[in-house]
């Protein structure tokens, strides 16, 4: 495995400070003051059971998230996944059981929901960009394009589609870009090769990636020993030159201006991977239900 290229198992997801956090903030902002609809309507007494339902076919996603947040409501609520994340998921398909106090589970219904269709919709998208490139030997890569404060769980939801997490942020692997070269270039002849020189010495331990968007530039990165050349916007042909030039050197990242019609063709040139900002930028949340069993329900 490629330092700063991540890959855990959807299984090892876990609640972590940032993930809590962030359920609470969006708890705060849906109930403000207090659920008004379920503390007139329902009785403080009654209990419930309910169902997440998928509306549509799916790839699922943040079960313990969503359960989590019924959990935050009210601390008597409990949840069952019925599906484990990174499964296929038919319209139908009961996917969590929720049970607990009735206006708990009004109250955490809409956020709960939010999150689960919201990371079921990332690996939904994500699993059909991984299935145009299945057999090319290529793989697929996420970006930095996530939702702010959800990078977590949105690069969590691109494993469970299949995807591989590219770097978590600016700490994790060192990626000289073009605007990087360009504040070097008037003062340096030589900018790619100074800048993988620079970035050696401070962070020894780190990957280096150098984004190349021109032949002569993919040269240059290779005499400066970068690990990983970014292919940006390059038409097949070009990129199957470079990736040619860099076998067995540097590994190839082919970016800019995929989409699910051109990726298998940009696959299939011999680059090792592919970057799609619209794994997390352009996902469409995915329709998840909550039907409850109004036979279940009963007074405490």
């Amino acid at each position: 495995m490629i330092a700063g290229l991540m890959q855990e198992k959807p299984s090892d997801f876990h609640i972590d400070k940032s993930s809590e956090a962030l359920i609470h903030m969006a708890l705060d902002e849906d109930r403000g003051s207090g659920d008004v609809t379920s503390e007139a309507v329902i009785d403080e007494n009654m209990l419930a059971t309910a169902d997440m339902v998928a509306r549509e076919d799916m790839v699922l996603c943040g079960t313990a998230v969503a359960g989590r947040v019924f959990e935050l409501v009210d601390s008597r609520c409990r949840f069952t996944v019925l599906m484990e994340d990174g499964r296929n998921a038919a319209r139908g398909a009961a996917l969590m059981r929720i049970t607990g106090p009735a206006r708990a589970v009004l109250t955490g219904e809409r956020v709960a929901l939010n999150f689960l269709q919201r990371l079921s919709g990332v690996a939904t998208l994500t699993a059909t960009y991984a299935a145009a490139i299945s057999g090319s030997g290529c793989r697929l890569l996420d970006t930095r394009k996530t939702t702010p404060g959800w990078r977590r769980l949105e690069k969590y939801a691109v494993q469970c589609g299949g995807g591989t997490n590219h770097r978590s942020g600016l700490f994790d692997m060192v990626m000289i870009k073009d605007n990087h070269l360009m504040t070097l270039a008037d003062r340096d002849p030589q900018p790619v090769i100074t800048a993988v020189r620079r970035a050696r010495e401070k962070y020894p331990d780190l990957r280096v990636e150098v984004e190349a968007d021109r032949i002569d530039q993919v040269e240059a990165a290779l005499e400066a020993g970068a690990d990983i050349i970014l292919l940006d916007n390059m038409d097949p042909e070009t990129i199957r030159r470079a990736a040619a030039l860099c076998r067995g050197k540097a590994k190839t990242e082919a970016s800019g201006g995929i989409t699910l019609q051109n990726i298998r063709s940009v696959a299939e040139t011999g680059v090792d991977f592919i970057s799609v900002g619209a794994l997390t930028h352009a996902a469409r949340n995915v329709d998840i239900g909550l039907d409850f069993h109004p036979h279940h329900a009963a007074s405490r």
